[in-house]
């Protein structure tokens, strides 16, 4: 049974992974359960996407959308990296999902089919946590390197807890029986890999990669060669003209 996180117990496996995380008010108490008289968890899976804005952090916190009531994930995290906790219960962000694509994340398998809706359907609001991601999810506007580190140490840090693997985590436009296309858009980079496109594959890759490490592990990272001093570059055209001079001279040698 995969109890939902207490509020400290969120911070605490969020900050251990190194995730620079705060609190917004009143979400150790806004939730959806009430209202809706469903209950969130067990939990099984995390669901990520993208926040099809910019600057939006309290509309998934508190505002909502018309006709869907905050908030509207666990998550918002934010370009720069800072995860804000949006709600420690029941949020609007899985909606209805295929009941395939679902049941490979809950069996942790490692192909996940095209959601179908004949296939049946569950609320996903009830099984699974949201991180909402800030990005216009244009296909263009990039995730800085800074948000993507943030966004897999936080889905590292759900499975860490649970014991589960990075088949648990999924993307919106895996399960959704809408057509929903996030997350998507380019990545600046991680660890040593420079620009990409975000794929759900990599994305888990990443993931698992982690939790293979402490949760204090940060991943390697491409260092660029320090600028030579002004002393070296007078020792090396030195050299240079040194090595001409010798030429200059075997030559009139001859």
């Amino acid at each position: 049974m995969a109890t939902p996180f207490t509020p400290d117990a969120f911070l605490a496996a969020l900050r251990a992974e190194g995730v620079a995380v705060y609190e917004y008010p009143g979400w150790r108490t806004r939730e959806r359960d009430d209202e809706t008289g469903k209950d969130f968890g067990p939990v099984h899976m995390v669901l990520n996407h993208h926040t099809a804005g910019r600057d939006d952090r309290d509309v998934i916190a508190k505002n909502g959308v018309p006709g869907l009531p905050a908030p509207l994930a666990h998550i918002w995290l934010g370009r720069t990296g800072e995860a804000w906790l949006c709600s420690a219960g029941r949020a609007n962000h899985a909606g209805l999902m295929a009941k395939n694509a679902y049941t490979s994340f809950l069996e942790e398998s490692s192909v996940h089919p095209a959601p179908s809706k004949a296939s049946g359907t569950i609320d996903g609001n009830d099984v699974a946590y949201g991180i909402e991601t800030e990005n216009r999810g244009d296909g263009k506007d990039v995730y800085p390197r800074a948000q993507y580190s943030a966004w897999v140490r936080i889905n590292a840090a759900i499975c860490r807890h649970y014991g589960w693997s990075a088949e648990s985590v999924g993307c919106h436009k895996e399960t959704s029986i809408e057509g929903k296309p996030d997350p998507r858009g380019p990545v600046e980079g991680y660890g040593t890999r420079g620009r990409f496109d975000f794929t759900p594959a990599q994305f888990r890759k990443d993931v698992a990669e982690r939790l293979k490490h402490p949760a204090s592990w940060s991943p390697p990272t491409t260092t660029p060669a320090p600028a030579p001093t002004v002393e070296q570059r007078l020792s090396a055209l030195e050299k240079t003209v040194t090595e001409q001079g010798k030429r200059l001279a075997a030559l009139e040698g001859k």
